[in-house]
C-alpha cells in the first residue's frame, strides 16, 4: 500500500508540475510524454546519421588502403621482374664470360701442345745431329 501511495504521490506531482507550465509552452503544445518521445527520436536520428558516417569513413579508408596495399604490390613486383632481368642479365655475362675464358685456356692449351711439339722436335733434331756427328 505504501509503494501504491509513493507512485500515485509521483504522478500527482508531475500532473500538477506539468498544468504549471502551461504559460511557458516551450514544447510546441507538446506534453511532457511527447517532449521525451521527440528526444529519443531526435537521439536515434543523430545516432543513425553519425552511425551512417562512421560506416562512410571507414568504406573509404578501407578503399584508401586497398588501393595502397595494390599499390605495393605493384610496386613489389616491378622490384621482382627487375631483379630477375638483372640476375638473367648476369648470368648471361657470366656465361659469356665462362665461353671466353674457355676459348683463351683452349688456345692455351693448343699454343702450348704446339710449344712441346716444337720442343720435342728440336730436341730431337738435336739428338738427331749429335747422333750423326758422333757416327762420323
Amino acid at each position: 500500500m505504501k509503494n501504491l501511495t509513493i507512485a500515485t504521490l509521483t504522478i500527482a506531482v508531475a500532473a500538477l508540475a506539468a498544468g504549471c507550465h502551461k504559460a511557458e509552452d516551450t514544447n510546441n503544445g507538446m506534453g511532457p510524454a511527447q517532449s521525451a518521445g521527440k528526444a529519443i527520436d531526435d537521439a536515434g536520428a543523430k545516432a543513425a546519421a553519425e552511425s551512417r558516417e562512421a560506416a562512410n569513413n571507414a568504406a573509404v579508408a578501407a578503399d584508401r588502403a586497398g588501393d595502397k596495399a595494390a599499390a605495393a604490390a605493384d610496386h613489389a613486383g616491378d622490384k621482382i621482374e627487375n631483379a630477375a632481368d638483372h640476375a638473367a642479365d648476369k648470368a648471361q655475362q657470366a656465361g659469356a664470360e665462362v665461353r671466353q675464358e674457355s676459348k683463351e685456356a683452349a688456345a692455351n692449351v693448343k699454343q702450348g701442345a704446339a710449344n712441346a711439339t716444337d720442343a720435342t722436335g728440336k730436341a730431337l733434331e738435336r739428338t738427331g745431329e749429335k747422333m750423326q756427328n758422333a757416327a762420323h
